[in-house]
């Protein structure tokens, strides 16, 4: 199957993209760990990246789909997860052109939808792992009393800097700004489905099992 992930920052998208990756094979295509791995790559694509980046100027639309194509050629056992594109109408036109030229089809945009003063709530408790990047809150999952990360031992806690309130709601602007359009583009095509992204984690992996099938 291939689905995209949509919800603002802190929805818990990289949490549920994992966990359907470690249990149903998966494949998380990130845009900007598909750029970085591209610049490392030495490759024809990777010095395009490159050359962009160093001029200080945005990937085009046309060489992101080139990655995405390249990844998807490769094949995945369980399918893709889109996460982080598309952004746009124009993006998301032309992912629908590149999954039909490639015989796949886009089976369900899960929306984790969230109230935006519990989501800034959340967040601004929240830290990671800095080795598996395992999530941890102040109040709900707190970081463990001897130091160690439960996941792989690691003392590597790390905070965004962005995590603070001011930060939070511009950023939640922005993916409103940009994202509300996809929301009625998916739903008109009988794709959008909605999971409550404030819910467990428990919770929200059976909503979007249950929505896979």
């Amino acid at each position: 199957m291939n689905i995209i992930l949509l919800g603002p920052p802190g929805a818990g998208k990289g949490t549920q993209a994992r966990h359907l990756v470690e249990t149903r094979g998966m494949v998380q295509l990130s845009t900007g760990d598909m750029l970085r791995e591209a610049q490392a790559s030495g490759s024809e694509m990777g010095e395009k990246v490159a050359e962009v980046i160093a001029r200080g100027e945005l990937v085009t639309d046309e060489i992101v789909i080139g990655l995405i194509r390249e990844k998807i050629a490769e094949g995945a056992e369980g399918g893709f997860i889109f996460d982080g594109f598309p952004r746009t109408l124009a993006q998301a036109d032309a992912l629908t052109v590149l999954l039909s030229d490639m015989g796949q089809s886009l089976d369900a945009v899960v929306e984790m939808s969230v109230d935006d003063a519990a989501l800034v709530a959340r967040i601004t408790g929240r830290s990671t792992c800095g080795d598996c990047g395992e999530v941890y809150h102040d109040e709900t999952k707190p970081w463990p009393a001897d130091g160690k990360c439960t996941n792989c031992g690691s003392t590597n806690i790390k905070r965004r800097a962005d995590d603070n309130e001011d930060s939070l709601k511009t950023r939640l602007m922005e993916y409103y700004k940009k994202t509300s359009p996809l929301i009625g583009y998916y739903y008109a095509k009988g794709k959008l489905k909605k999971v409550d992204g404030l819910a467990s984690i428990g919770d929200v992996q059976a909503a979007i099992a249950e929505i896979l099938g």
